[in-house]
């Protein structure tokens, strides 16, 4: 497999960037970046990239999007996952994005935080959970060859730890944010009773690390 550090071009993709880097901190902006690389690299390894259904341009949309919901221009309305949709299908509509495509996005990253949906939900939706699946160590032996390379270039800055405190800080902003069984609020829960989430410590024993 060629494997290259390139991202997309163009005025869409900065403007990505942009969003991302003004909104988050450098760990969650590195995260998103590799999750979008990790996606490729299982893109490539599952024989996905002549699928019809395959687009580059959207997968870098999903994945580096993915976490906008807890960036500082999510207001912590509603379930991170879905406010982070909110926010990328409404910059993708700036540039004039198809609105099909649009939706697509806005699944994928809505679904990211749901597994046994995402996965059935369309090669879009199924890629970007396991660009960022793969970020936290998950079937990482498909990326040993390249592993280096990407945390060289994103290195990981306790990424976990950066992650469950943006995820905590939104999710206790209203009870819309935090609805029983969401992911937010089930961190909320564990910070606020054993003090750590259950995200961090399995963090330790990940390939990655933390």
């Amino acid at each position: 497999m060629d494997f290259s550090l390139d991202l997309p071009t163009g005025p869409l993709a900065e403007a990505i960037v942009s969003t991302v880097r003004s909104s988050e901190t450098t760990p969650l902006f590195n995260h998103s970046v590799r999750s979008f690389l990790f996606a490729e690299i299982v893109a490539a390894h599952e024989g996905c990239l002549k699928d019809d259904a395959y687009d580059r341009d959207l997968l870098f949309a999903a994945t580096v999007l993915h976490d906008l919901g807890i960036g500082n221009h999510a207001k912590g309305e509603a379930r991170f996952e879905v406010e982070g949709a909110d926010l990328a299908a409404d910059l993708l509509r700036q540039y004039e994005v198809p609105e099909p495509d649009i939706d697509r996005v806005w699944e994928a990253i809505a679904l990211h935080t749901s597994p046994g949906i995402a996965e059935r939900r369309g090669l879009l939706s199924y890629l970007t959970r396991a660009g960022v699946g793969l970020d936290f160590g998950r079937n990482a032996e498909i990326a040993r060859a390249w592993e280096k390379q990407i945390h060289g270039a994103y290195p990981r800055l306790d990424m976990v730890r950066s992650l469950v405190d943006a995820i905590v800080e939104r999710a206790a902003q209203s009870d819309a944010a935090a609805p029983r069984y969401a992911i937010g609020g089930e961190l909320l829960l564990e910070r606020q009773t054993n003090g750590v989430t259950r995200m961090e410590l399995a963090a330790a024993s990940s390939p990655w690390g933390a």
